[in-house]
């Protein structure tokens, strides 16, 4: 039987990768099991808000990634045809939450996140299946085609579409589709200068958001039919559903090739699970809690459960003897459940608003955000209040460590509002 180290962790993505950083600096012995051929992402951006930077502070890397990202927040919410409901400042936005939001290319932070980790930890082209999830008298099980693996702990984040979930859950219905498809591109786009936007239309949404390397990252959702696709191409279809709305959007799709555009229904979990966690095995991002990307704290979302996850271990006890991480499992399940349910119900509401097909309904919705921009951004940013500002469990973080002055990089320290772009 092929022996592991104490942690097996099955997907190499964002909550993954996390996890496994997070334990291995807990000391703990990792390995990532990850069933595609690389650790490369499917071409898309991610936008990380306070509470994830705060909770990629714990491991050293929230700095690192502000420095990477371009902030958000200067823009606003916009009608199709580019008439400005509501404004947003990143300052505001910094203030109110204690750091600012950010946005970049998942491969970036799949590949800080990688770094982390001892070389060998990542184990790619690996399928792995949860044979048995032990319990405090054996443990838990994972096969691969390479042979059998034994782990103290499992971690599985093998995303929305988990064979980890029903194994530890077989009576849970699973995935639904949320009633709408979405669109991604990550480009260039010449002459591009905009500020960053999301526009609502009847049944449709698009964004547009300037990356600090120069590209464009854009994304569109639209009410639609489950597993539907364009009868000729992507772009095409988002030239029919999009091309005649406002400034940047016709640029961003004449710069777009068919091959750029990506296409996926959007599946959440609508009926939380009993636990995050049964015997030796526990879950974290998509495969516990997948909700609609509405809120952008899917991601987020998944890093917070890592640092929670690797928190209910004491520091240095790899190879020792004391109180194994599984017997914190159940604190796990008591931190995140609660929490994570909430902001995906939270998100599922958003995206009837923002997805609202009435003619009636959204013109209420557009007078409705118009006024609440008028009263004041704060009010605008009260939606992210009990969201953005969470904290890790296990304070001071690495970026306060170094006295203020001293660092590198303190002008992006919690509390510093200084710009990145």
């Amino acid at each position: 039987m092929a022996q592991s180290g104490d942690v097996v962790v099955i997907g190499g993505g964002i909550g993954g990768l996390t996890a496994a950083a997070a334990l291995h600096l807990r000391g703990r012995q990792v390995t990532v099991l990850e069933r595609a051929p690389s650790l490369e992402p499917v071409g898309a951006a991610i936008s990380l808000a306070p509470n994830a930077l705060r909770a990629l502070d714990v491991i050293g890397l929230g700095d690192e990634i502000r420095d990477l990202a371009a902030w958000t927040g200067d823009g606003g919410l916009r009608t199709p045809s580019g008439r400005w409901l509501a404004r947003s400042s990143a300052d505001a936005a910094a203030e109110r939450f204690g750091g600012p939001l950010v946005l970049l290319h998942r491969a970036t932070l799949i590949e800080r996140l990688a770094a982390l980790l001892p070389p060998g930890a990542v184990r790619t082209d690996t399928a792995a299946t949860l044979a048995d999830c032990g319990d405090r008298d054996r443990p838990a099980r994972v096969t691969t085609a390479d042979g059998e693996l034994e782990a103290d702990l499992v971690v599985g984040a093998d995303g929305v579409r988990s064979a980890v979930r029903p194994a530890l859950f077989p009576a849970h219905p699973g995935p639904v589709y949320s009633g709408f498809t979405t669109w991604r591109v990550v480009i260039p786009v010449p002459g591009a200068d905009f500020a960053s936007h999301e526009t609502w239309g009847r049944g449709r949404i698009w964004g547009t958001h300037p990356l600090k390397d120069g590209r464009v990252y854009a994304y569109a959702a639209a009410v639609a039919p489950a597993g539907g696709r364009a009868a000729d191409d992507e772009r095409a279809e988002l030239l029919r559903r999009y091309g005649d709305w406002h400034d940047p959007i016709p640029a961003v799709l004449a710069a777009a090739r068919p091959e750029d555009v990506l296409r996926h229904d959007v599946h959440h979990i609508a009926e939380p699970l009993p636990a995050y966690h049964r015997g030796r095995v526990a879950l974290v991002g998509d495969a516990a809690h997948a909700m609609p990307p509405t809120l952008g704290q899917g991601g987020n979302q998944a890093i917070e459960d890592a640092i929670v996850l690797a928190s209910c271990q004491a520091p240095g006890s790899a190879g020792a003897a004391g109180t194994p991480l599984r017997d914190d499992l159940p604190a796990y399940t008591a931190a995140r459940l609660p929490r994570t349910t909430a902001i995906a119900r939270q998100a599922v509401r958003v995206s009837r608003l923002n997805l609202m097909t009435s003619r009636v309904g959204t013109a209420v919705r557009d007078r409705a955000m118009a006024a609440l921009s008028k009263a004041g951004p704060a009010l605008f940013l009260r939606s992210f209040d009990g969201i953005a500002d969470w904290r890790p469990p296990r304070p001071p973080y690495a970026s306060e460590q170094t006295p203020a002055g001293n660092h590198p990089r303190s002008a992006r320290r919690e509390g510093r509002l200084h710009r990145t772009r």
